[in-house]
């Protein structure tokens, strides 16, 4: 089961399809995952858990956006907030830094 705001990025990030490609082909599927996200989950993980195959499912994109978000998110305090975790995903590790990214924690925020 998806969480809310998983469900909320999938549906910004590509309405929910999950063979979506957008950004010149880079990133792919429900949540628009690039391969460097998947070479540092799995370097987060400590082992190759996952391939960039994995992208195109949505499980496996839930899996590594609370992989990510987590790693990268409880440096901002703890519990990790859904505006922290989106941020982040959408900027990177520091994309809770970055003004760039409020627009869209604010398309995030309107479908939570």
């Amino acid at each position: 089961m998806l969480s809310i705001l998983f469900a909320a990025i999938v549906s910004i990030e590509s309405g929910g399809n999950c063979l979506a490609v957008g950004d010149k082909g880079k990133a792919v599927g429900p949540a628009q995952i690039w391969e460097i996200t998947v070479r540092d989950c799995n370097r987060i993980l400590g082992e190759p858990v996952f391939r960039m195959e994995d992208r195109f499912s949505l499980a496996k994109s839930e899996a590594m956006f609370e992989i990510y978000t987590n790693h990268y998110g409880k440096r901002y305090g703890m519990p990790i907030s859904d505006e922290v975790r989106a941020k982040v995903w959408n900027g990177g590790p520091t994309g809770p830094n970055k003004q760039t990214t409020q627009k869209y924690w604010n398309k995030i925020k309107a479908k939570l």
